[in-house]
């Protein structure tokens, strides 16, 4: 069995956490949260995120990041996207041997906008095998729990991606494989702002037609750009794509669905802006998309992330802009 690292003690990393123990490896959690620590060490739970999960003694936590990664064969990142490089950079004069870096963060990097995997390889470079992703519709308040789960390893190198695949797959959490790296991060990361989307018009009240149209614009939204990035077609009717569209676009678990829900109930963007704490990669990932867009003229239309982008960024009405959009020019379904 295999000792493995994961740099994170939130919701996912002690979801992540409880698969890989299950399958009898040796799981280290480093994060910098000692209430956190402690919760996991002597408490065995994660009360923050799970009030009424027991967790196993055998996974442990510090605040020591040579402790983690000392001896671990794998490292498995969850924490957010914004303080993935400066850890990394703190990772790297520890590492002695390779190891596979299993990424579970979505989004863009805080400073480059580059993809994950491109900023793991960029940091850790000659010190690591090939990138690995783990993307798919998987809420850890789900995983945790045991609930059945399935999703991607995602990586260019498909035997690593196939080690990987064995590594967390079990009877309540299946894993396939995939090379389309691109398509499979932009998916991840772009459905994050349809999800925003999608809280913001159950906020006002609108029903499942609404929902349903939304999420069937999104995907054809989201594949246009992904297509434009170099991802595959078919990624986007994948776990990745459509799978992890739905999930994160209809449930309450969702971080990026409940501060749309909140934007969308208070009819304003505002009060979220100026008071959220939690980590919402929709928010920051639609800036991105919105700017990328504007600045290199693709000629594709993305009406949805402009949308999300005028409440969040320009103090626009929420109702307004839902309305607005539904008064867009007419025109064929596949344009």
């Amino acid at each position: 069995m295999n000792k493995i690292a994961i740099l994170g003690t939130g919701s996912w990393a002690t979801g992540l956490a409880r698969v890989l123990n299950d399958n009898g490896h040796t799981v280290m959690m480093y994060g910098i949260d000692q209430g956190e620590i402690d919760d996991i060490n002597i408490r065995h739970c994660n009360y923050k995120y799970f009030k009424d999960v027991h967790i196993e003694e055998s996974i442990r936590a510090t605040s020591s990041l040579n402790e983690a990664i000392d001896g671990a064969q794998y490292i498995v990142i969850t924490i957010p996207t914004q303080f993935v490089r400066e850890t990394l950079e703190k990772v790297k004069p520890l590492l002695k041997e390779k190891v596979i870096v299993v990424n579970a963060a979505k989004g863009f990097d805080m400073n480059t906008n580059m993809r994950m995997s491109d900023t793991i390889r960029e940091v850790l470079n000659e010190s690591i095998e090939p990138v690995v992703s783990l993307i798919g519709p998987s809420h850890a308040e789900e995983v945790v729990e045991r609930i059945l789960t399935a999703i991607c390893a995602v990586s260019l190198d498909e035997d690593i991606a196939k080690k990987v695949q064995k590594l967390f797959s079990n009877q309540y959490f299946r894993v396939y494989t995939t090379t389309d790296e691109i398509g499979a991060e932009y998916g991840a990361a772009y459905k994050n702002v349809i999800a925003v989307a999608s809280g913001i018009i159950a906020g006002l009240g609108y029903g499942d037609n609404s929902r349903a149209a939304l999420i069937t614009r999104g995907l054809h939204e989201m594949s246009l750009y992904g297509l434009l990035k170099g991802g595959k077609k078919e990624t986007f009717f994948g776990l990745t794509g459509i799978g992890d569209l739905i999930v994160t676009c209809s449930s309450l678990h969702s971080r990026n669905f409940q501060a749309g829900y909140d934007i969308g109930e208070s009819e304003r963007a505002l009060d979220f802006m100026t008071h959220n704490t939690k980590t919402c990669e929709g928010v920051r990932t639609c800036k991105v998309i919105h700017e990328d867009v504007k600045m290199h003229d693709y000629h594709i239309e993305t009406p949805i992330v402009d949308a999300v982008y005028r409440v969040l960024y320009e103090g626009a009405n929420p109702k307004e802009v839902v309305a607005s959009l539904m008064m867009r020019d007419l025109k064929s379904e596949q344009l």
